[in-house]
């Protein structure tokens, strides 16, 4: 045994101070080892737990850096911060689905009803639709205050014409009736020179029977030369409406053009008609109205109209990703709105890149995300059902690993 001092202590100090030692540097190195190992599995419980629930500051990451989730992989697992899964389209993702947000919109999506050209400050007088109402393309939807005035003005416009049209008719008779007369003055005429002609031979032979004199024979010859005068003169007035068809009469030509004049004004004022009438521009439902009686038009439009015969659906797929969408591949729309899932399949693909139009009110989003746009064309089962929720913002999982074909 060590030997002791009066006090109990060892006095083989030198060695119970390097036998603790040793078992505090072994503690330490047992502590250090065991934090080796438990970084990584700190670091990938970590990013398992920010794959998962992307919190705001993995989101403000992604927004400030420009990253996209998963847009690294080929088949990323994570998801666009803005886009969260219901549970059941979670639960059964596959690593080849491409996810979007996307809204509900009519075929050809929606059409703005807006005031005809040249209204001015015409105000809506009447509305003769109601929202779901079916209308055929060019049905009257509204009217406006200003139809009694343009009106008015078709009215003066048609009396215009109609006494340009009297004027035409009058100037006809007129060009007929002096033809009639220039026919009968030749004729007069050529039965004038004839008799001036005959007499004129008579006094010739009672002048060679010195029956008549010189002055006699004188004023024959002079009246026989005027008679051939007269009927030159009224064979060429006579030409100059023998030889123009009745329509080329330079008269009657100028009465026509007047009336074709009027006509043009009132078929402008027939157009202008049109400025009082809100018309539809296309076949379909009408999906909102945003004006009543007594309002002017709004910029915005009257009304919205959409054929919802045939509803589709507009998806926002991010750049990286839209190499694997191909026309045909199924599609799955998913709103808690719907309380069931939408079917189609992908009817067209955007040739442009744009910004993403679609977006939540995190403030901590990438709101520059570049995106392409793709058409979906629902089967007439969901398009039933979509026809009463046009711009509804759904998520769409477009099934990449389907084999594209014709829609």
């Amino acid at each position: 045994m060590p030997e002791t001092t009066e006090s109990g202590l060892p006095l083989d100090i030198g060695t119970a101070d390097s036998s603790g030692q040793g078992v505090r540097r072994h503690s330490r190195f047992k502590k250090r080892y065991l934090l080796i190992l438990l970084v990584p599995v700190i670091m990938f419980s970590g990013a398992v737990i920010g794959m998962y629930f992307q919190p705001p500051l993995l989101r403000a990451f992604y927004g400030l850096t420009g990253l996209q989730p998963g847009g690294g992989s080929d088949t990323p697992i994570a998801l666009p911060p803005n886009v969260e899964l219901p549970q059941r389209m979670a639960e059964t993702m596959l690593p080849t689905d491409v996810i979007g947000l996307a809204r509900i919109m009519p075929k050809d999506d929606v059409s703005i009803v807006a005031a005809p050209y040249g209204a001015g400050d015409a105000r809506i007088a009447e509305v003769l639709v109601t929202v779901g109402q079916t209308v055929e393309k060019g049905a009257v939807l509204a009217r406006l205050d200003n139809a009694m005035a343009l009106e008015g003005a078709v009215l003066t416009a048609e009396a215009n014409l109609a006494v340009r049209e009297a004027a035409l008719m009058q100037t006809r008779a007129a060009v007929e009736a002096s033809r009639d007369e220039a026919q009968a003055s030749f004729h007069q005429a050529v039965a004038i020179a004839a008799e001036s002609a005959a007499s004129l031979q008579r006094t010739e032979e009672l002048f060679q029977s010195d029956v008549a004199t010189e002055a006699t024979l004188d004023a024959a010859r002079t009246a026989a030369e005027g008679a051939r005068l007269a009927v030159t003169r009224a064979e060429a007035t006579l030409a100059r409406f023998s030889t123009v068809a009745l329509e080329d009469q330079p008269d009657v030509l100028v009465a026509t053009r007047n009336v074709e004049a009027s006509q043009a004004d009132v078929a402008r004022a027939k157009l202008d008609l049109q400025r009082a009438v809100v018309v539809a521009p296309i076949s379909g439902a009408i999906l909102d109205i945003n004006a009543t009686p007594g309002q002017r038009p709004p910029a915005d439009g009257i009304m919205l109209m959409g054929d919802t015969g045939r509803m589709m659906a507009e998806v926002e797929i991010w750049q990286d990703r839209i190499a694997k969408v191909q026309p045909g591949q199924p599609v799955e729309l998913v709103s808690p709105v719907l309380g069931r899932t939408l079917q189609g399949k992908v009817d067209f693909i955007g040739l442009t890149v744009g910004r993403q139009g679609l977006i939540s009110d995190d403030a901590a989003e990438n709101k520059d995300a570049r995106v392409i746009r793709v058409l979906v064309a629902l089967d007439p089962e969901s398009s039933v059902i979509a026809a009463r929720f046009t711009n509804l913002e759904v998520i769409a999982r477009i099934d990449t690993s389907a084999t594209g074909a014709a829609p």
